[in-house]
């Protein structure tokens, strides 16, 4: 079963985003934390992304959206851009690349506790004659960089559309053509990756549980 939020954006128009979360096998029963608790991560390194699209700049306009939800939740985020023109400059050129380094070389190299694999299985907008929508999907695993063992993982999609006109045919196609040239001007995945981000890491059944840097509640 899933779960689907409608929120508010700041995205042109003041359209609605449909915000779809899920994780492990894709059930509303609560997450299985044992794993996570017993490594106890302080820190996370972000490998760019995969990509399964053909929006070649995706695995980067991701990785700026995913550092401050993850530091929000009291984990030290390498930082994205460092990490990945330092695997660059070893002779990684493409996120692809990065993907394959093993986990005791990154232990050993960077010190961290734990990397956060993604990978993003759709981006962009989506045209048909009568519709046009912005849409993410992406997922996300977090393994102990020291075991390979598996603490967290998770699913998230989110989606801008704006819906039927209500003007019939005509403003069906009249509609549809505006929406591409605004979506032309605009790019709103961005703000998309955002929010599907905090939707997946908050989740209060399935969400990444409190870092060791999380702020503690006033009492």
């Amino acid at each position: 079963m899933t779960s689907i939020s409608f929120i508010k954006t700041p995205l042109l128009l003041s359209l609605l985003v449909s915000v779809l979360f899920t994780a492990g096998c894709a059930t509303r029963d609560p997450y299985n934390y044992d794993a996570l608790i017993a490594a106890k991560p302080r820190s996370i390194l972000v490998i760019p992304p995969n990509n399964d699209t053909v929006e070649v700049g995706a695995p980067y306009v991701y990785i700026s959206t995913i550092s401050r939800p993850l530091a929000e939740k009291g984990y030290y985020v390498f930082p994205v851009a460092v990490i990945d023109q330092f695997m660059k400059e070893n002779g990684l050129p493409t996120p692809d690349e990065m993907n394959q380094v093993p986990l005791d070389k990154i232990r050993e190299i960077i010190g961290a506790d734990a990397v956060l694999y993604i990978t993003i299985n759709q981006w962009g907008q989506k045209y048909n004659v009568l519709s046009s929508k912005a849409m993410v999907d992406f997922s996300m695993k977090l393994v102990d960089a020291r075991t390979g063992n598996l603490l967290w993982d998770a699913r998230a999609s989110a989606v801008n559309d704006p819906g039927s006109s209500g003007g019939g045919l005509l403003g069906a196609l009249v509609s549809a053509a505006v929406n591409q040239v605004v979506g032309s001007l605009s790019d709103a995945t961005p703000e998309l990756a955002r929010t599907a981000n905090y939707v997946a890491i908050d989740d209060s059944h399935r969400g990444l549980l409190n870092g060791p840097y999380a702020p503690v509640p006033a009492q």
